[in-house]
């Protein structure tokens, strides 16, 4: 068992830890495609447990209590769409629904409002002339997420292919929120920091309040180096306020 702590930076809701990256770090060490799922908000800046267990890993909170596990893939990945070239992966970027509507602007993988090398900015928008729902983006890692030899590390590259499958739905549905639940994914490639790499997502199939999505990345002349697999939880509409009582008039 290890302790350890998801810093600030690595956010996705304000105060939770990027699902993308958490699903990362639960597929560490592990062989072969992986299936990480997320089964409560992972805490910022606190102390967790990540232990080896039969063969997977599970991610523990306070009093032990179950935030996530990783362990062999349980769900085939699928096979993701031809790459868009690296101009109209870009192009795509720039309709990205992020720059002008304020959706998450300080999530570690699509908040807009980051700095370079502080976030990922990954910020897709729909690529011309393909489906509803196929968006796509470039993304250049930065130096402070590799190795003294560039390569990446592989919690950040599953951060990257993280919201773009959300994006997917919601260039589909024309609607916001909703939390990845599950991520199954692998890395094929070293991703290498100062590199020009396009990102893509699709959706796949709606299954009552479940979001199914493709994510992949593609170097820049079209060969996969990662893809995944996605689940996301539509939130539920929020409870109605109580009507305060009024008193009675004719009493």
């Amino acid at each position: 068992m290890s302790k350890i702590t998801i810093g600030r930076q690595f956010c996705g809701p304000p105060n939770s830890g990027n699902g993308g990256y958490v699903c990362g770090i639960l597929a560490k060490g592990l062989e072969g495609p992986v299936t990480s799922v997320l089964r409560a908000p992972i805490p910022l800046d606190a102390d967790l447990s990540l232990e080896a267990r039969d063969g997977a890993n599970v991610l523990l909170g306070e009093a032990d209590a179950l935030i996530g596990q990783g362990g062999p893939a349980t769900q085939d990945l699928p096979e993701p769409p031809t790459a868009p070239s690296l101009d109209a992966a870009r192009a795509a970027g720039l309709r990205h629904i992020g720059l002008t509507q304020r959706v998450h602007p300080i999530c570690f993988t699509c908040g807009n409002e980051r700095e370079d090398g502080d976030g990922l900015r990954v910020l897709p928008g729909q690529v011309e002339g393909a489906e509803t729902g196929v968006v796509a983006c470039t993304w250049t890692p930065h130096a402070n997420f590799a190795d003294a030899d560039g390569v990446v590390a592989p919690e950040v590259v599953w951060a990257a292919l993280d919201c773009p499958g959300y994006f997917a739905w919601v260039e589909q549905e024309g609607r916001h929120g909703a939390l990845l639940g599950t991520m199954t994914g692998e890395i094929t490639a070293p991703v290498k920091a100062g590199v020009e790499y396009v990102v893509v997502a699709w959706p796949i199939l709606k299954d009552g309040r479940k979001e199914i999505a493709g994510t992949a990345l593609f170097d820049g002349e079209g060969q996969l180096l990662a893809r995944a697999h996605q689940v996301w939880i539509v939130l539920g509409p929020r409870p109605a306020m109580p009507v305060p009582a009024t008193a009675n008039a004719s009493a």
